[in-house]
């Protein structure tokens, strides 16, 4: 999501779907009190995406963008909320055993369901989730597989 709402070159097309659907669900989703947790995944992924936009114009636009996200983060001047996450090996040993999917990770892998950065959000959603005693807490996602092992 947060690519869209970037506006990623090479992974978010201006005006496309995914991207108008991601600025809607955001709109209306922060109007409604929800709170978004930025997972490291995320952080990591998107970070890892700006720096292969080939124009390094574009590539400069969308970093210096993420910087400012992420600075506004660090300042709780942002919707998104910083989660500190437990990388240990209680981390390690949830997502080898799948998380809350009721696969390991090697089953995941092998059936190409869930990649190891969606499964690392499922554990980390878990893992707050324990930390916080929140019991509804989502997976924002587009994507319709790590959709269905978030809900």
């Amino acid at each position: 999501m947060l690519v869209h709402l970037l506006q990623v070159p090479g992974l978010s097309r201006r005006d496309s779907p995914d991207q108008d659907k991601a600025r809607e669900d955001f709109k209306a989703r922060h109007a409604a009190g929800d709170q978004f947790l930025l997972p490291i995944t995320t952080v990591i992924e998107t970070g890892n995406h700006i720096c292969q936009v080939k124009d390094g114009q574009q590539r400069r636009k969308a970093a210096q963008l993420f910087h400012d996200v992420l600075d506004k983060v660090i300042t709780r001047q942002s919707p998104w909320l910083l989660d500190e996450v437990q990388w240990d090996n209680d981390f390690l040993h949830s997502l080898l055993n799948g998380a809350a999917t009721g696969q390991p990770w090697v089953e995941h892998a092998c059936q190409q369901s869930l990649g190891g950065g969606d499964l690392s959000i499922l554990v980390e959603r878990d893992q707050y989730c324990t930390r916080t005693g929140l019991r509804d807490v989502r997976v924002w996602t587009l994507d319709h597989t790590l959709d269905a092992f978030a809900s």
